[in-house]
């Protein structure tokens, strides 16, 4: 009489194939979001740091003028135009306010969106403050953009 020899089993069952997959599926649904929301508010931090120097010189310009803003506009009295970058298409500065408008191509709900700096000087205080305002609609970085705005 002849003995039949089992084979040992050799990879994955199909079974097995598809708990991985599914898997892999469940991780990818929740960390795809989470990157984007990432990569999203480090390229508004990007832009928010590129209009420093605008910021450094609008203090500058109400030093000058005894605490006044209203000549602090691009090209006038120290406040230098602004070269566009990467995630930033425009920054432009009118008595003193400096209105930032996003590139396209930074992610969703921040396309073409604006973030207004408003200078606060209190009387008394040797410090400027500002006052950050977006009207991007991705709420992760609305809220990071935000945080670090003063009371009026």
């Amino acid at each position: 009489m002849k003995m039949i020899k089992r084979q040992a089993q050799a990879g994955f069952t199909l079974i097995e194939l598809m708990i991985v997959v599914a898997i892999i599926g469940i991780l990818a649904a929740v960390a795809i979001p989470a990157y984007s929301d990432y990569t999203a508010k480090a390229k508004a931090a990007n832009a928010i740091a590129s209009v420093e120097s605008l910021k450094t010189a609008v203090a500058m310009c109400a030093q000058e003028a005894g605490g006044v803003l209203t000549t602090c506009d691009t090209n006038s009295d120290g406040v230098p135009a602004f070269t566009s970058t990467k995630e930033v298409t425009s920054a432009s500065v009118t008595d003193g306010v400096i209105t930032l408008t996003f590139a396209a191509g930074i992610g969703t709900g921040i396309d073409g969106s604006t973030i207004i700096f408003t200078p606060r000087l209190r009387a008394n205080d040797t410090t400027m403050r500002w006052t950050i305002v977006s009207n991007a609609t991705n709420t992760a970085v609305k809220t990071a953009i935000e945080k670090n705005s003063v009371a009026s």
